[in-house]
């Protein structure tokens, strides 16, 4: 789930342990945990689906930061998931993240297994991906992360600019997700915050190039948001993807989703259309508002599918 209207695409790039709990914080080294636990009761959309247990996510999230003085410091991020090993198609734990780096002042540093830069981009507000062939965008029908990343942040006071790269490199331990580069830069002007991103990306088999464009704004009694995001291959092949969201909250402790999602498909053998909606409404907890009720529903207008829905229940430290 890819819940990021920009402003929280840049406070989660520029932050150290949002939602976190400090476990220890002395002598210039701080170590902050944070977990994202969640459980649904889910039907996908399609046809002759049926409803089953669905872990998404199952995260802990270790961090470490040494101040270095003078404006620089060091940190390391290692995260573990466990859906896989919840959904029983593996034993044990599933490394997720796993990088190091430098800071100092604005700018930091980081090299290992990590997102990429577009992974921030897009505003789409669905819990779960309605049906195939929609993604949350583009760029989701590529890679979003990888184990040779070499990754670069800049965050300023109204601008985030994150360029990424996959290293591929010979031997055992080089990458075999593939090897590219990508970048995203948002801002706000006027009210609207706005985000480009574009990636060059190469899985051994195919090259790709993607690009999206992204804006939202506050109307104070609701956010609109919209985006647009193409991908190309080497045999001029295109999958392009619409998407257009509002959230607004109903009551001081719930907030709804609506969203519409369009998607058009050219290859050879394929020239298909795919519209989809959804609507969601999440409930926080007064007392506790990282302890979240939620429930979805969401279709397309594809042949012989059937609406999906899922209820759950996410909490987060």
């Amino acid at each position: 789930m890819k819940k990021l209207i920009l402003s929280a695409a840049i406070a989660v790039v520029a932050a150290t342990s949002v939602n976190a709990a400090t476990v220890y914080d002395a002598k210039g080294l701080k170590y902050d945990i944070k977990g994202d636990w969640q459980i649904q009761l889910r039907q996908k959309a399609g046809d002759g689906n049926k409803a089953d247990v669905e872990f998404d996510d199952l995260e802990i999230k270790n961090r470490i930061t040494y101040d270095l003085q003078d404006g620089m410091s060091a940190f390391g991020q290692l995260d573990f998931g466990f859906k896989d090993a919840a959904e029983g198609e593996q034993s044990g734990d599933k490394l997720e993240e796993a990088y190091l780096g430098l800071k100092y002042n604005n700018v930091s540093v980081s090299i290992g297994k990590q997102n990429f830069a577009v992974d921030s981009f897009g505003i789409e507000e669905a819990y779960e991906s309605i049906a195939k062939p929609i993604k949350d965008d583009a760029f989701d029908k590529t890679e979003t992360s990888g184990n040779d990343v070499v990754r670069m942040d800049v965050v300023m006071d109204n601008l985030t600019f994150i360029v990424s790269t996959e290293i591929s490199a010979d031997g055992a331990s080089s990458s075999t997700d593939g090897e590219g580069f990508d970048m995203l830069v948002a801002t706000e002007v006027a009210g609207v915050k706005m985000a480009a991103a574009y990636q060059d990306y190469s899985d051994f088999s195919d090259d790709f190039t993607v690009w999206g464009l992204s804006a939202s704004y506050d109307l104070g009694m609701a956010t609109i948001a919209a985006d647009y995001s193409v991908q190309e291959d080497q045999d001029n092949n295109e999958y392009k993807l619409i998407n257009v969201a509002t959230t607004f909250k109903v009551a001081a402790t719930t907030k709804m989703a609506i969203g519409l999602v369009s998607v058009k498909e050219t290859a050879a053998s394929v020239d298909t259309d795919t519209f989809g909606w959804y609507t969601n409404v999440t409930y926080k907890f007064p007392a506790q508002k990282n302890v979240r009720l939620f429930a979805e529903i969401g279709d397309t207008d594809g042949d012989n599918v059937d609406l999906g829905y899922l209820a759950g229940i996410r909490l987060k430290f």
